[in-house]
């Protein structure tokens, strides 16, 4: 078990199709102390969820947006459990009409909102973690993206640009934290149906397009897309950091 003896923290579960609950299972199967968080809405679900992972605790997260709300939460698992080694930060909102919109009618305030919760969230989660002093050396820090900050994906507007400045943070961070001997990483994951997917126009079509053409023939799923996060927490992904690792069957390699 690569992850036996560490200590994770799952930012963003919301339900058990949600990517970050197959990468909650898969750290807690290859040996973590999984620790989760989610909306307040949600805690009575993540908690029923969190049966099958004996041990694993579930904290309120609320907006994002507002620094006290993720100061708060950090507060709660630093008092319980102390330092970690692995943090997900798998949070992403942008609003329906800037979903279902072309991009141009894009509004000043829904540009801020998708970024700030998408990307910003994730400068603002890791400098409390460093101020807090609740990484343990050689932690490793994940964040999930998607192909759409990379080319223009129907429908997904908005959050690509906000996955495209989530990217460039990862990189960025990269280089504040290696100062410490701590890594970040981004993996960009293939299409999977999710709740948020579904703010998506047309999702189901780039789930067809995606296993008719990527060299694996298959669309990948959360417990792909876990395992591959539980690597980048262990041991075994140590020299690699500032890195968006792909995780799609390779649909990202095809040309026309």
């Amino acid at each position: 078990m690569i992850l036996k003896g560490k200590k994770v923290v799952i930012m963003g579960v919301r339900n058990k199709w949600s990517i970050a609950w197959g990468a909650a299972k898969s750290a807690y199967d290859q040996g973590a102390e999984v620790i989760c968080t989610c909306a307040e809405e949600n805690l009575e679900k993540v908690n029923k969820m969190l049966e099958e992972l004996p041990g694993a605790k579930a904290y309120v997260l609320g907006d994002v947006s507002a620094d006290e709300n993720i100061e708060k939460c950090l507060d709660e698992i630093n008092k319980n459990h102390g330092k970690v080694d692995g943090v997900l930060h798998a949070i992403a909102h942008a609003n329906t009409e800037d979903l279902r919109n072309d991009f141009i009618l894009t509004s000043r305030n829904g540009f801020a909102h998708a970024n700030d919760v998408s990307a910003y969230s994730l400068v603002a989660i890791v400098r409390m973690l460093r101020e807090k002093d609740m990484l343990n050396e050689g932690a490793s820090i994940v964040a999930y993206t998607y192909y759409g900050s990379e080319k223009a994906i129907e429908g997904y507007n908005v959050m690509g640009v906000a996955k495209a400045a989530l990217e460039a943070s990862i990189r960025y961070l990269a280089k504040d934290l290696g100062k410490d001997g701590m890594r970040i990483n981004g993996i960009s994951a293939g299409p999977i149906k999710t709740l948020s997917a579904k703010g998506i126009k047309d999702f189901n079509s780039i789930l067809d397009v995606v296993e008719e053409r990527a060299p694996l023939h298959e669309n990948v799923t959360p417990s792909q897309v876990g395992d591959a996060t539980a690597f980048l927490f262990s041991n075994l992904s140590s020299a690699i950091t500032g890195e968006i690792i792909h995780v799609d069957n390779g649909f990202s390699i095809v040309g026309v």
